[in-house]
């Protein structure tokens, strides 16, 4: 897959991760650890949208069948998903 940006946590944070989603093509959006001796700079604004994708992945999570991946099959665990996010999506 081509993508423009990659977010990630401060634990993916290191040089060899970073140089390789540029040599991709890509933008990375990761804070710097603190310990880091020279800091890099990141889009704060978009990394906050990464919360936004953690909070539906959390919502999706209370529900125990896609969580502990109960349909084993893959068409029925699509089918169980798409309606746990309707139901979320109209509550």
């Amino acid at each position: 897959m081509k993508a423009d940006f990659v977010m990630a946590d401060k634990g993916y944070d290191s040089d060899r991760f970073v140089d390789a989603i540029r040599d991709s093509g890509a933008s990375p959006v990761i804070p710097p650890r603190k310990n880091r001796t020279s800091p890099r700079d990141y889009d704060k604004v978009l990394y906050k949208e990464r919360n936004l994708v953690e909070l539906a992945f959390q919502k999706l999570k209370h529900y125990r069948r896609i969580a502990t991946r109960y349909e084993r099959v893959e068409k029925h665990y699509t089918a169980m998903l798409s309606l746990v996010s309707t139901v979320i999506w109209l509550a």
